[in-house]
């Protein structure tokens, strides 16, 4: 994948300048919304928060990093599925291994890489499209042109879906029908923003009227007729379409054929995924569409028989895990990778 491949469509719609702002310079030591991934605040896999900070999960809350048996793994909110997840990896890694693993609670996607970048993480979970960006140096303020060279992908775990969302009496039943709307794209600087613009751009809409919000208040600005789309990342179903589909008619807006493929080919973290029929309300169809992935990432230190001991003891335990069991697979495991695999977990994969 090109370093730059990208880099000049994010940086001409100029979508996270003043991000750091918001907190995200600081990429070694910020404290993050606590969710899952890149947004925060909203109750979906990717941003479903937390407090990001107390560490407890029943060990001792240390950095980690020292070498040894004892290894750092950093996750995200302990309200996130990054968290509990963490923690079932855990036992699993423990009951088969010699090494102990320390999980952290954290601010997820962009703590988690600076975390990875200054050795106090030997392990973390964060999305594939942030992972691009660091190991790039692009993308985002946090990391533009301050590339993270040592980040290495161990493998992608699960779907945060991309779901575009619109009333039924809005008559929009194709990404191409959004030209001339107005459209939520997620919070400014969020993930979900990146993400939204990225595809817009893929599938040649320029014409939109762009508003940031929130899911939640995405939700209350359709219902209101205030918009006429949004964009919402997170693993369905999301509690505010949930909501939004109870109360009103609405229409999931398929990414497929054609458009899917354009996505792909521009930003190639985004995986195919399907909404099932029946998530929401109203919605009786499969709706096909893209997703980012969560994953399991390294850094270079860490030494190979290390990473490949404890990527094993996952992928030949994925019985025992009992969240997000439909996607956790050896042969999904690649889908979506975006960034070099690490020597080790490229051994066990053999890839």
């Amino acid at each position: 994948m090109p370093d730059d491949y990208n880099t000049e469509s994010i940086d001409r719609r100029k979508i996270l300048k003043g991000a750091a702002a918001a907190g995200l310079v600081g990429i070694a030591g910020c404290s993050g919304d606590g969710g899952d991934g890149s947004d925060g605040g909203d109750g979906s896999d990717g941003s479903d928060g937390g407090d990001g900070s107390d560490g407890s999960d029943g060990s001792d809350g240390g950095d980690g990093g020292d070498g040894g048996s004892r290894l750092s793994w950093h996750a995200g909110g302990t309200g996130g599925t990054y968290f509990p997840l963490s923690n079932e990896v855990k036992t699993i890694v423990e009951a088969n291994t010699d090494f102990s693993l320390n999980v952290q609670s954290t601010g997820a996607s962009v703590e988690n890489v600076g975390s990875l970048a200054d050795g106090s993480a030997d392990f973390a979970l964060i999305q594939n499209d942030i992972a691009s960006f660091a190991k790039n140096g692009t993308g985002i303020d946090a990391f533009q042109d301050n590339a993270i060279e040592n980040l290495r992908g161990v493998a992608t775990l699960y779907p945060e879906t991309i779901t575009l969302v619109t009333l039924a009496e809005n008559d929009i039943s194709s990404v191409g029908d959004l030209s001339g709307a107005t459209i939520n794209t997620g919070d400014l600087g969020s993930g979900t923003q990146v993400n939204a613009l990225q595809i817009l751009e893929s599938v040649g809409i320029t014409d939109y009227n762009e508003q940031n919000a929130g899911f939640s208040q995405a939700s209350e600005q359709l219902a209101n007729g205030d918009i006429d789309a949004a964009f919402v990342v997170g693993g369905w179903p999301v509690g505010a379409i949930e909501d939004l589909a109870n109360t009103n008619d609405i229409e999931i807006v398929p990414i497929s054929g054609d458009n899917r493929e354009a996505v792909k080919e521009d930003a190639s973290w985004f995986a195919n995924d399907t909404i099932p029929g029946g998530t929401y309300t109203g919605v009786e169809e499969d709706v096909e569409t893209v997703a980012v992935q969560a994953m399991i990432a390294t850094n270079a230190g860490v030494p190979a028989d290390t990473v490949e001991t404890v990527t094993a003891a996952i992928f030949d335990n994925l019985g025992e895990l009992t969240i997000k069991t439909d996607f956790i697979t050896v042969d999904s495991a690649q889908d979506g990778m975006s960034i070099e695999l690490h020597e080790g977990a490229a051994a066990y994969f053999d890839a």
